[in-house]
């Protein structure tokens, strides 16, 4: 992937117009579109050497033996994929977060066993729409998102509408954990959860802190071991700041491990990764894709949690979060996200959100508890906004309070 897979899969503009939304080229490069110089028809080499497949015209497909070149107009699923990072990785352009299935935490405030049922429908709704990456780790339902997974593709098994998912998962650096062989460990306790003998994409969940800081660099020790034991396909991180971007690919390229992203969070109302913190910066240098969590701002950015009448407030912990203030401050933000919706195909606030994020070359992994929600997300496929759109929406989202972020980007 470093010469010609290298990162990601994402839309470039048409050569005859600015428009995203009659995006047809299939770039493989950094993150984010950068000046390009013309190579030949159908191709074109970024500054740094990278290839691009360029489609001409809307009747003129170009090809590649590196990547599937898209239509004029996207077909959701197939058509619009993402290799991730420095692996080999190609998934659905928006994945899925697994975080609330069999949550036994409270902080989605519902009761995991009642919405297993909707989650299996969730499950099976994404499959047939071609949304094939679905997040989850070892700390989500504490093990027991893991094992409603294995559940869910028992249920599809041997069904042929239903394609084998990319499972990503990940290793928390929990207080005795402290070698790197307590990875390659942990990963095989999943592994058994999910009932598979690899994982697409295997990830340190968050940097070790504190007096196990030190742990750090055994804990990437661990991820090339889980890569050369066979245990995943690549690896990643997620919440780690710039220089720990930069020192996890040195060491995984000295390896000869795959890269495969950084999940971080990242919306239309939480851009420090790409304004503040040099996050995204780094992404790029590296070839390493940038996987964003809670996209919808945790639901904040839906129009489900408005302050007119009828109004509700999450249950759980976001309830605290969602204030009425703050709920006030984004209805504006919601109402361009309608509005831009509407030119679309009437586009949900929601579908909005996430593309606006696929838009802006990140690979999003919104929540789905139930069928409607992930035919929302699988709606988010096969098309992009404009860049006009992206301007105005950003330009909206000024006026209204930062989403807060993680502590453990500060770590």
């Amino acid at each position: 992937v470093g010469d010609v897979l290298r990162g990601e899969l994402f839309f470039a503009p048409h050569p005859t117009s600015t428009s995203l939304s009659t995006m047809s080229t299939a770039v493989l490069g950094s993150s984010f579109a950068r000046p390009l110089r013309r190579a030949s028809r159908g191709t074109r080499k970024t500054p740094g050497g990278r290839v691009i497949v360029v489609q001409a015209n809307h009747d003129d497909l170009a090809s590649s033996s590196a990547s599937t070149a898209l239509a004029s107009t996207l077909s959701p699923g197939a058509a619009d994929r993402v290799v991730l990072g420095t692996s080999g990785l190609s998934v659905a352009a928006t994945g899925v977060g697994a975080w609330a299935w069999g949550d036994r935490s409270g902080y989605w405030g519902s009761d995991w066993k009642a919405d297993r049922a909707k989650n299996l429908e969730a499950y099976r709704t994404l499959l047939t729409g071609g949304v094939d990456f679905i997040d989850t780790a070892e700390v989500y339902g504490f093990g027991k998102s893991e094992e409603l997974l294995n559940e869910f593709m028992s249920n599809t098994a041997g069904d042929p509408d239903f394609a084998a998912p990319i499972l990503a998962t990940k290793f928390a650096p929990l207080p005795l954990r402290w070698g790197a062989d307590d990875v390659p460990k942990a990963l095989r306790a999943s592994m058994s959860r999910l009932g598979k003998s690899k994982v697409g994409l295997y990830m340190q969940h968050w940097p070790a802190f504190g007096i196990q800081d030190r742990a750090n660099d055994a804990f990437l020790e661990g991820l090339c071991r889980c890569y050369e034991q066979g245990l995943c396909d690549a690896v990643g991180v997620s919440n780690f700041n710039a220089e720990r971007i930069t020192a996890a690919a040195k060491m995984f390229k000295a390896r000869g491990v795959p890269f495969a992203s950084n999940q971080v969070q990242y919306s239309l109302i939480y851009r420090a990764p790409e304004l503040d913190t040099g996050v995204l910066e780094a992404c790029n240098e590296a070839g390493v894709t940038l996987v964003a969590y809670s996209p919808m701002a945790q639901g904040l950015l839906t129009g489900k949690y408005s302050t007119g009448a009828g109004s509700v407030k999450p249950a759980g912990p976001r309830g605290a979060i969602f204030t009425d203030a703050r709920r006030a401050a984004v209805e504006s933000l919601v109402g361009a996200l309608r509005e831009v919706g509407a030119a679309h195909g009437d586009k949900t606030p929601a579908q909005v959100a996430v593309n606006y994020c696929m838009s802006k070359g990140t690979v999003p992994i919104p929540g789905a508890k139930d069928a409607k929600q992930a035919a929302s997300v699988v709606g988010c496929l096969g098309w992009r906004l404009e860049a006009a759109e992206v301007e105005a929406l950003e330009k909206a989202a000024k006026a209204v309070p930062a989403s807060p972020g993680a502590p453990f980007e500060a770590w």
